[in-house]
């Protein structure tokens, strides 16, 4: 829905507001006009009902106004001293409309003093869920969400079993464009292939103010642009077509910001020409051939655990092995590689030849050779040309939603000639450290703004998925941060002891207590 099209709705939600409620404001003393002025409206219901003023609040939030207008309903018919369950039963299945039978045929009796605590223990069970879920949610969407790392993209840097904290406010926080959904919970309900969302309606892209802008070499989680998970979609389709903020979660290197002239020379990442420096906890791995005498004995269990080899590596030839293949190797591990007796050679896997797999689909550039290439930049213009056209193609399509139509090296943009485009958000261009292991811009291109969901600062917990019993834990990665100087360290042992002190002192504290007493 557009800006125009949100308008005339939230009028309309005035309109049925005040047609269903004016008596009601009248019979709690206050004045008809109260309930038709939008906003002022809210706060004088919440008077009305006894709740605070700061519920209103709650009342524009995606997701976390479908609990609180349903609370709203029942507060009010509680306050008119309707409090029968089927009262309750009628206002909620009527999605609020049981009000208008209530305003227009029943006797007012407004109750100022109303007791507001819950009647029985059911209610205040229900009561205090309402309330955590609440705030669960408010964490969740506009604080820290938590993720897990599914894959090996970012190898060494972030592990598969990793358990991290989001945060939202670093880039600052999306505001939900998907507006009816169930609460903290992404595209799907747990163990069932359902929806957790309606498409309609959407909200406009809105973000709240940030910390900080992306940085080169931040790692970034965002909404898979091309999204191809399916879990509910007709799986013929190349495509998962899902609202922006229910596409799949990833998370990549940011390595090419908005405005940026991006490279890749043998594997290597070019900024504006310069090698683009990564921090010293990111490791880039490439794929490795491994030459061997064939004489010397090596111990490649011990050898490949000593190195933390997680990816597969195996020879290439089973009658022979004299070559051994690696898909995923650090430098650093390389160079041990080659210090080892029994090893000839240790020679780095660079792509040659063109890969029309590769962004934008031009058979041109290749996963270690690729670019120049622009990163696109929120109110810069470019020429549009047959040539250049794939590169901003999903972007005009896609991502900003205009219509594009091509007649040999005639461009019409929305029916219009255009020979420039003008981005209307920025665009990010994200890589795994683990480059021969990962699905990143190099194959569907730009990441816009508007898929961006947070910066991962901290590992509350890793799993080793091939552990066993206690040492599944990775115990040095838990309570480590993601970013920052130096190499990760665990404040594990740090927060035992913060536990320990806080338990002590409660039990100091309320010993004393009772003493006094």
């Amino acid at each position: 829905m557009s800006v125009y099209q949100w308008f005339v709705f939230f009028l309309l939600v005035q309109i049925v507001h005040f047609l269903g409620t004016w008596k009601l404001y009248e019979a709690a003393g206050r004045k008809k006009w109260e309930a038709a002025v939008p906003v002022y409206n809210a706060i004088v219901l919440m008077k009305i009902i006894g709740r605070p003023s700061w519920w209103t609040i709650l009342l524009f939030m995606p997701i976390i106004n479908l609990i609180i207008f349903p609370v709203v309903w029942v507060e009010t018919l509680r306050s008119f001293g309707k409090r029968s369950g089927l009262d309750t039963f009628l206002v909620l299945i009527t999605l609020g409309l049981y009000l208008y039978y209530i305003n227009y045929t029943q006797k007012l009796n407004y109750i100022s003093d109303r007791s507001l605590s819950p009647q029985n223990k059911a209610a205040d069970t229900v009561s205090s869920l309402l309330f955590a879920i609440v705030v669960a949610t408010i964490v969740h969407t506009y604080f820290i969400q938590p993720y897990t790392i599914p894959t090996s993209s970012l190898e060494k840097s972030l592990l598969v079993g990793d358990f991290l904290f989001v945060s939202k406010m670093n880039y600052g926080a999306r505001v939900p464009m998907t507006t009816v959904a169930l609460p903290m919970v992404h595209d799907s309900i747990p163990l069932t292939k359902s929806k957790s969302y309606l498409t309609w309606p959407q909200l406009p892209y809105m973000r709240m103010p940030g910390i900080q802008n992306i940085d080169r070499t931040d790692i970034v989680v965002f909404n898979w642009p091309v999204d191809t998970v399916y879990r509910f979609f007709d799986t013929s389709k190349r495509r998962a077509y899902k609202p922006v903020d229910k596409k799949s979660n990833y998370v990549k290197r940011c390595v090419g910001i908005p405005g940026d002239n991006l490279s890749i020379k043998d594997g290597i990442v070019y900024i504006d020409g310069k090698i683009l420096q990564l921090p010293e906890r990111a490791k880039p791995q490439f794929s490795y051939k491994v030459a061997l005498d064939g004489k010397t004995p090596i111990d490649f269990e011990s050898l490949f655990k000593d190195l933390d080899v997680t990816d597969p590596a195996g020879f290439m030839d089973q009658t022979k092995r004299d070559t051994l293949f690696m898909s995923a190797l650090t430098e650093v591990g390389a160079e041990r590689l080659k210090n080892t007796p029994g090893i000839t050679a240790v020679i780095r896997q660079i792509s040659r030849e063109n890969d029309n797999g590769v962004f934008p689909h031009i058979n041109k550039w290749n996963r270690d050779n690729y670019g120049p290439v622009y990163i696109p930049e929120n109110g810069k213009t470019v020429a549009l040309t047959t040539e250049t056209l794939p590169f901003y193609k999903a972007i005009i399509t896609d991502y900003e939603n205009n219509d594009l139509k091509v007649n040999g090296s005639e461009i019409r943009i929305n029916g219009e000639i255009a020979t420039t485009y003008t981005f209307k958000q920025n665009y990010y261009f994200m890589m795994g450290d683990n480059r021969h292991n990962s699905e990143d811009s190099r194959y569907w291109g730009f990441v816009p703004e508007n898929h961006i969901v947070g910066k991962p600062i901290f590992i509350w917990l890793s799993i080793d998925p091939n552990g066993k019993g206690i040492n599944k834990i990775r115990w040095d990665r838990v309570f480590t941060t993601v970013s920052g100087e130096g190499q990760p360290q665990s404040y594990f042992k740090l927060f035992l002891l913060g536990l320990v002190l806080f338990f002590v002192g409660e039990y100091f504290w309320k010993k004393r207590k009772a003493s006094k007493v």
